[in-house]
């Protein structure tokens, strides 16, 4: 039998942990659990995305195979997230992959999608 895991965290490579950690406060009202300059995470008691810092770290290109995960969220309404997220400082691809959702950039270049709520 496979020793089972307890998912804890997603981590995300970046030039500036502070405000990429400010970027997704701002979009999933996690709260801010530790901002330092090497690192930082946010969460809201079951969900935690941390942000440390790699100054080496180059966006891939999209659509590109250096792509090698994304987050998804899911909002009420994909139009007006859209809006507000490219408001923040996120960016909207030209390659859009599907329909329903959107592919966006975060301030670093991070990709995520945005999705419908579930039927």
């Amino acid at each position: 039998m496979t020793t089972k895991a307890t998912f804890v965290a997603v981590t995300v490579d970046c030039a500036s942990p502070k405000t990429l950690a400010g970027f997704y406060t701002a979009i999933t009202g996690y709260e801010t659990q530790y901002a330092g300059d090497d690192y930082a995470y946010i969460g809201d008691g079951t969900h935690t995305i941390g942000f440390q810092r790699v100054d080496e770290r180059k966006p891939a290109t999209w659509p590109g195979p250096e792509k090698q995960f994304h987050l998804d969220f899911r909002v009420p309404d994909v139009d007006q997230a859209v809006k507000d997220y490219v408001a923040l400082g996120a960016t909207k691809p030209d390659f859009q992959p599907g329909e329903g959702w959107v592919v966006l950039a975060d301030p670093e270049g991070h990709l995520f999608c945005v999705c419908p709520p579930s039927s």
